[in-house]
This record gives structure tokens, C-alpha cells and sequence, in this order.
């Protein structure tokens, strides 16, 4: 059944709300939505109170580590955490309490999927422990079918691989989940890309969560109608945690329990 995922999204070590499709190496451009004194842990720690599971701690660029593993301590079990992750530094995150690693842009070295890097890392972790970030932009004409590609270093870079049927299939071999951030329209609150989630719901054959324009607590009762209750959605920017005004917290921790 589809439930609500709540975030904390990480920026020089703070909590922050950022429009993803800004971020930038030079850091030149950056729109924030929101940020805050609150700690992680904070965050964390209310999840937890709540029995909100599966939540994601995103780490967006360098500096935020120690500020991640304060709050995996604070939910053990409860959190996932991603950016940056490797093969390398994985284990080191599980042990610090993340129940999975999502893991994006090390799999696609120059823009191509290494599979001996996919498994070894499904190896390292264990599959029940992964999650595959395949964030995505759409790159069809609004008159064509709808096609979307994979877009890596913080959304940065567009590869030649498509989030479609076969890409799914494939992949679900070596992780337990997938995240889907719809980069297009990621923290902006104008509305969700319905057709990929509707695409997703239809074609992953394992759990997968839609992050990306929900702006009304209407919005996670929509995911739950156009995809049969099979994906799960992250609100961000639109809920009253993060300075929004579209979403109350507590509606949707009401929905997570009904």
C-alpha cells in the first residue's frame, strides 16, 4: 500500500530543501527552499516517534557525513542514506544504523553501468540492504511517449541508459528497492510526472518510491490511485516540517496509519 516517505536532505552539513535541478559542482546558482538550525538527529528522532519507516537521509555533496550518521543513530534501522556511497564506504553506513545505502551515480562510471561495481556492491551490502537511486529526466517531446534517462552527479549529467522495462528488470536482480527522483520538476511544487509514476507502478517488479512535485497531502492520496497503491511517495519542500504550506506532517503520518 503506498505510504508516505519522509526526507532529510543534507547540504554543508545542514538540513536543507533544494530545488535539485540546480545543484551544481561550483555551487554557482543554487536555490534553496528551506533551511534550518534543526539538527538531523531531530528529524530522526520524530520519524521514529511517529513509526515512519524508510525514510531517506540525502547527503548533497561533500561535508555531510558526520551529519548523516547522527541521525541513522538517532532511528536505527529506520533510515536509508545516500549520496556519495561506494562499494568502499557502504558497510560503514549500515553500521552506523542505515537499514539500506541507495546508491546512484558510482554504478555508472564516464555513463556506463559497470557491473562488476554492481556486484560487488550488491555483494558487499547485501541485496535486502540496497536501494537504486535512478533518478531521472525526460527526454520525449510532450506529443511523443513518454521516455526518461537516467541523470547522475546530483542530477547533473544525462546518460544514455532509460528508466524502462528492461532497465527495471534488470537491475531489481541486485537491490531491494528503487528511489526515482523525477528531477524535472524535483522541489519545485508544481505538480508530480503522473505518467512515471504510473509507468513505475506497471513495470518494477520491486518496492519503488517517487519523489518529485507532490505539493498537497491530495497529491500522496493521487499516487495511491494512479499507481494501485504499489509506489511510495517523498514529499519535501510542500510539508509544514520543511517550511512548506501544502502539507501537514501530521496528515501525513494519519495516512501512513489509516
Amino acid at each position: 500500500m503506498t505510504k508516505f516517505r519522509p526526507c532529510i536532505d543534507l547540504h554543508d552539513g545542514r538540513v536543507k530543501q533544494i530545488v535539485g535541478s540546480s545543484l551544481s559542482d561550483s555551487g554557482t546558482g543554487l536555490k534553496t527552499n528551506f533551511e534550518t538550525d534543526r539538527s538531523p538527529a531531530w528529524f530522526a528522532e520524530l520519524y521514529k516517534n511517529d513509526g515512519i519507516t524508510g525514510g531517506h537521509v540525502i547527503m548533497l555533496g561533500k561535508g555531510n557525513t558526520e551529519a548523516a550518521k547522527t541521525a541513522l543513530a538517532a532511528y536505527p534501522g529506520g533510515l536509508q542514506v545516500g549520496g556519495g556511497i561506494t562499494a568502499e564506504n557502504a558497510k560503514e553506513y549500515l553500521d552506523a544504523g542505515a537499514s539500506h545505502v541507495i546508491v546512484t551515480s558510482w554504478i555508472f562510471p564516464e555513463g556506463k553501468l559497470d557491473r562488476e561495481r554492481l556486484e560487488l556492491l550488491s555483494k558487499t551490502v547485501g541485496k535486502e540492504h540496497l536501494v537504486l537511486d535512478l533518478s531521472c529526466k525526460r527526454v520525449s517531446a510532450p506529443e511523443e511517449e513518454p521516455r526518461w534517462k537516467i541523470a547522475i552527479n546530483r542530477w547533473q549529467t544525462l546518460i544514455d541508459i532509460e528508466v524502462n522495462t528492461e532497465t527495471l528488470e534488470d537491475l531489481s536482480r541486485y537491490c531491494d528497492e528503487f528511489l526515482i527522483h523525477a528531477a524535472d520538476v524535483e522541489g519545485k511544487q508544481q505538480g508530480m510526472d503522473d505518467e512515471l509514476i504510473m509507468f513505475l507502478a506497471e513495470h518494477s517488479p520491486i518496492p519503488c518510491t517517487y519523489a518529485g512535485g507532490a505539493k498537497s497531502l491530495a497529491d500522496l492520496k493521487h499516487c495511491k490511485q494512479i499507481s494501485n497503491g504499489t509506489i511510495d511517495l517523498t514529499i519535501g519542500s510542500a510539508l509544514d516540517l520543511f517550511g512548506g504550506k501544502g502539507v501537514k506532517y501530521a496528515d501525513c503520518v494519519k495516512f501512513n496509519k489509516a
